[in-house]
């Protein structure tokens, strides 16, 4: 039975692979890879977001000049429009995911109510 579950879980992810969204998805992901200058952005704000989170966990504010530049980062991120259309992306391919877990949840209360046993 776990077996069949499993290959249906790998349909399922095939299917879902040839979505429109998670086509778009990505896409959008293809293009942030390829912009050099968002590339460096995005790991500029993983170095800050290190510096952040050492300074709160030795129970201390993060120094003026980081919390700055963190930002001053992040607002040029959100400025971006290959970033805009990734979050865009990331968030039409959330709302497939979110009605395909609706509908499993629906199918494992259903087969709770079942009085069919079906072998393993």
């Amino acid at each position: 039975m776990l077996e069949t579950t499993m290959e249906r879980a790998r349909e399922l992810g095939r299917h879902l692979g040839q979505t429109p969204e998670y086509q778009a998805l990505s896409r959008a992901r293809q293009r942030v890879g390829e912009d050099r200058h968002l590339t460096t952005l995005l790991n500029r704000l993983a170095e800050l977001e290190v510096e952040v989170a050492r300074a709160l966990e030795r129970g201390q504010e993060p120094a003026p000049a980081t919390a700055e530049a963190y930002e001053k980062a992040f607002s040029e991120l959100q400025g971006s429009a290959v970033y805009q259309s990734l979050v865009a992306a990331q968030s039409n391919f959330d709302k497939i995911l979110a009605q395909v877990n609706e509908e499993i949840g629906k199918g494992m209360e259903a087969a709770t109510q079942s009085r069919i046993i079906l072998p393993s």
